[in-house]
């Protein structure tokens, strides 16, 4: 079915009980409910041009998501079979609740329905949840453990990323995305044993970042082993260094550069 969304005149305002307060350090926010729903938009757009730029897509596979800032038990999404680099904010599909598409014209990732759905509803905090069949994140959650803080940009997620180790086969139903959000707990991130990897954030900015970066440390923490045998950075330094890089602000300017390049390149984007 479709339905056509009226602009609405209400003040968008942080979520006032987020379980991370911290989140929303320096996050801005817009005026009104359909500014902020374009600006979520126009993000999400370019985070699946950049997930191709940057090597995160693989054929069918993988999807990002932001929560409506009205209706709040509604999601957009990626089209099943549209690739992330001719995605534009017109091709985005809005899914309410049961996994109808109330906006756009699919078909719909039935994965993506019951991951994202299910984490969206067991985490009011999370606007935007990102997740692809990145290559080096799927080659780490074989290994069936977290990552070390053995870098600088691996401390963003000390302590801050969990690990769901009951692959099943694709997920089709929400109650496994139930598990998965369980797993990933008040975190920005888990690593699917066996499936890849998975990171939510207030803002598309800080979810799409992040899921770069943890990629990222994931690449960086193979190489490493495979070189030989990695020091980490003392429990005390990490902890310390993920309070000072690991909120969406800096994640929000990370994402900002690599936005403003990509909407200066490809400006058909935002239609």
């Amino acid at each position: 079915m479709s339905a056509v969304l009226s602009p609405s005149s209400l003040t968008l305002v942080s979520n006032p009980n987020p379980q991370r307060k911290d989140w929303f350090d320096e996050v801005p926010a817009r005026p009104t409910l359909e500014a902020e729903r374009r600006y979520r938009k126009e993000r999400l757009a370019v985070a699946f041009r950049l997930f191709a730029q940057v090597g995160l897509s693989h054929g069918l596979a993988g999807h990002i998501t932001a929560r409506d800032p009205e209706w709040t038990d509604h999601f957009w999404v990626n089209p099943f079979g549209l690739h992330f680099s001719q995605i534009k904010v017109s091709d985005l599909l809005l899914v309410n609740a049961q996994g109808e598409i109330v906006v756009g014209e699919g078909p719909l990732n039935r994965a993506a329905f019951a991951i994202h759905a299910a984490l969206h509803e067991a985490r009011p905090d999370i606007v935007s949840a990102a997740h692809t069949h990145s290559t080096y994140g799927k080659a780490w959650s074989t290994l069936g453990r977290t990552l070390e803080p053995l870098t600088q940009d691996a401390c963003v997620f000390y302590g801050d990323h969990a690990l769901f180790d009951d692959f099943t086969g694709v997920v089709l139903e929400t109650d496994e995305g139930f598990r998965i959000g369980k797993a990933l707990g008040p975190r920005k991130a888990v690593i699917l044993k066996n499936h890849g990897i998975l990171t939510v954030g207030p803002t598309v900015e800080s979810a799409a970042w992040w899921y770069i970066a943890l990629e990222n440390a994931c690449q960086t923490q193979l190489l490493a082993e495979a070189a030989g045998t990695p020091i980490p950075i003392s429990p005390e330094v990490a902890a310390l260094t993920h309070s000072q890089i690991g909120k969406p602000g800096g994640a929000h300017f990370a994402f900002k550069s690599l936005y403003d390049v990509l909407v200066r390149q490809q400006p058909e984007v935002l239609q």
